[in-house]
C-alpha cells in the first residue's frame, strides 16, 4: 500500500512538472507564435504590414496521417488565403508537405498543394513549401519541381545544416527556383549533416554567396547579425531580388533598421494550437536561439 502511494505521488509530481514546463515553454513560445487562431495570425500579419514588412503565415502542424485532418488543414489554408485578400494584407503562405498529405502519399500532397497554390495565386499571394526532416527531402524537391513548372510564384526551402544542400542548390538554380535559405531546425545524424554551429554557419555563408552570384529570387532567413551584415555587403556587389525573413518576435529591433535601409523584410508568423513540437525545435536548433529569444523578450518588455 505504501509502495502504491509512493508511486502515485511520484506520478502526480511528474505530471505537475510536465505541466509546469509546458506552461513555461508556452510563455516563451508566445514571443514567436501569433496565437491559437487564424484571427490571431491575421492581426500579427496586419501589424507586420504596418511596420513595412510582408507577412508569411504558417498554420502549425506536421506528420498528419488522418485524411480528415489533412482535409481540414487544406480548408484552413484556403480560408486563410481568402482572409488575407479580404483584410488587404500583403503576404503569403508557408506550408509543410506532411501537414497536407505527404505523410499519407506524395499524390495526396501534390493534389492538396495544387489546390492551395492555385487559389493563392489568384490573389497574387506567394507560397513557400517548407522543408522538413531529411527523410522527406528528395520527395519534397520532386513535388516542388512538378508544381514549379505550373506555378511561378512558388518557393522552396534549403537547409544549410545538410551536407547534400550544395548539390541541391545547384539543381534548383538550374531550374530558376525561388529559394529560401535556412540553417535547419531538424535533428539529423552526423552522416548527412553538420553538427557544430561553426560548420553550419560556414556552409550557410558559402550557399548564400552562390545565391547572390547566381540566384534569381531568394530569401535569406536568419537572425544572425554577422550573416545579415554579409548579405547586405553582397547586395552591393550583386543586384538581386531578395529579402530577409525573420520569425515574429525575434530581432524586432533590427527589422525596422533593415526596412529603413530599403531592404525587403518578411515576418514568418506561425499560429495554431500545435505549438509545442515547433517551439522545441526552435530552441534546440541552436543555443544562440535561446539568447536571441531572451534578448527579444527583454527588448519587447522594456518600459
Amino acid at each position: 500500500m505504501n509502495y502504491q502511494n509512493k508511486s502515485y505521488k511520484l506520478g502526480k509530481l511528474e505530471k505537475h512538472k510536465s505541466v509546469l514546463i509546458e506552461k513555461v515553454l508556452f510563455k516563451i513560445a508566445k514571443q514567436w507564435i501569433a496565437g491559437d487562431t487564424m484571427n490571431d495570425a491575421l492581426k500579427s500579419a496586419h501589424q507586420a504590414n504596418m511596420n513595412g514588412m510582408n507577412a508569411i503565415l504558417n498554420k502549425l502542424g506536421e506528420h498528419i496521417t488522418s485524411k480528415a485532418q489533412v482535409s481540414q488543414t487544406v480548408s484552413d489554408y484556403l480560408t486563410l488565403v481568402s482572409n488575407l485578400r479580404r483584410s488587404k494584407i500583403t503576404g503569403g503562405l508557408s506550408i509543410k508537405p506532411t501537414q497536407v498529405g505527404l505523410a499519407i502519399s506524395a499524390k495526396e500532397c501534390i493534389s492538396n498543394l495544387d489546390t492551395i497554390i492555385e487559389k493563392a495565386l489568384q490573389f497574387q499571394s506567394f507560397v513557400w513549401i517548407d522543408m522538413e526532416s531529411s527523410e522527406y527531402t528528395d520527395v519534397t524537391f520532386k513535388i516542388y519541381s512538378m508544381l514549379f513548372e505550373k506555378y511561378e510564384r512558388l518557393g522552396i526551402v534549403i537547409q544549410a545544416n545538410l551536407k547534400r544542400t550544395w548539390d541541391d542548390l545547384d539543381m534548383l538554380l538550374k531550374k530558376g527556383a525561388k529559394i529560401r535559405l535556412v540553417k535547419g531546425a531538424y535533428h539529423e545524424n552526423s552522416i548527412n549533416s553538420y553538427r557544430t554551429r561553426h560548420a553550419v554557419d560556414e556552409n550557410y555563408r558559402k550557399l548564400m554567396n552562390v545565391l547572390f552570384e547566381h540566384g534569381n529570387e531568394f530569401a535569406i532567413a536568419t537572425h544572425d547579425s554577422r550573416i545579415i551584415g554579409l548579405a547586405t555587403d553582397l547586395s552591393k556587389k550583386h543586384e538581386r531580388k531578395f529579402e530577409f525573413q525573420m520569425l515574429k518576435g525575434i530581432r524586432d529591433e533590427l527589422k525596422p533598421i533593415l526596412v529603413k535601409k530599403g531592404f525587403s523584410v518578411s515576418e514568418y508568423i506561425p499560429y495554431g494550437t500545435n505549438w509545442l513540437p515547433y517551439s522545441i525545435r526552435r530552441l534546440r536548433e541552436r543555443k544562440r536561439n535561446i539568447l536571441l529569444l531572451g534578448s527579444s523578450f527583454i527588448h519587447s518588455h522594456r518600459v
